[in-house]
């Protein structure tokens, strides 16, 4: 339907790198259970590896987050649905304000008795 942006390098290579790590994770995880059945001395060295491997599997997606949070971050990615929705609650909220001020005959930037200028933004 619509053509998905590239990812960015920096994002791109985090995620095959994560990817990477968890195939290898998996082939770990199969080859330690198969040991396990077998009985096999090699059964206990894999588990621990397997247990390692995992741990750096979490950290490498973990890092495809941060990444790719971090690159949206310094490229300023806008997101235009809602920032048009944003704008038109704003512009929502303006017209909700002048219409009660209108209705109500009061200003706004008035102060009321008792009320300090610095108080009005408080």
């Amino acid at each position: 339907m619509y053509a998905k942006p590239r990812l960015p390098d920096s994002v791109r290579s985090a995620a095959v790198r994560a990817l990477v790590i968890v195939a290898v994770t998996l082939v770990q995880l199969m080859v330690a259970v198969l040991c396990s059945l077998a009985k096999v001395w090699l059964a206990f060295p894999m588990v621990i590896s397997t247990v390692a491997s995992t741990v750096v599997a979490t950290w490498a997606v973990l890092d495809v987050w941060v990444t790719r949070q971090v690159w949206r971050q310094r490229h300023g990615v806008l997101s235009e649905p809602s920032s048009a929705a944003r704008e038109r609650a704003v512009e929502k909220a303006r017209a909700r304000t002048k219409q009660a001020e209108h209705h109500n005959g009061r200003n706004p930037r008035a102060r009321t008795r008792g009320e300090h200028v610095n108080d009005r933004g408080r």
